[in-house]
């Protein structure tokens, strides 16, 4: 997922100066969407909410306290919850998970 990331960062994949920095946002983001998904460990499937938002993280180092800025006319506004966008998608992710589960009972 490391090159996935670089790749989607414009990072080369020879380049592993910033390899540390980055394996720490995907243990971060991959841990937090774990607890979205009531402790299930993101399966492949959500690998694309897990690598969006490690680089929404990436690209907002130095500013992780800021909601809000502006500087000579630019407006730079960051959300509270990195996966608000994808909320549909993990409730959909575990609505198919309730599904899955369900028994079913055959008479024979």
């Amino acid at each position: 997922m490391l090159d996935d990331l670089k790749a989607l960062l414009g990072i080369s994949a020879d380049d592993t100066n910033q390899d540390g920095v980055l394996q720490l946002i995907l243990r971060a983001v991959k841990s937090r969407l774990k607890i979205l998904l009531g402790g299930i460990d993101p399966p492949d499937e959500l690998n694309y909410i897990i690598l969006d938002v490690a680089a929404i993280r990436y690209n907002r180092l130095g500013s992780e306290g800021l909601s809000a800025h502006t500087v000579e006319g630019e407006s730079q506004s960051f959300s509270s919850n990195d996966f608000a966008g994808y909320a549909d998608d993990i409730q959909a992710y575990l609505d198919a998970q309730k599904e899955a589960r369900k028994g079913k009972v055959r008479f024979l």
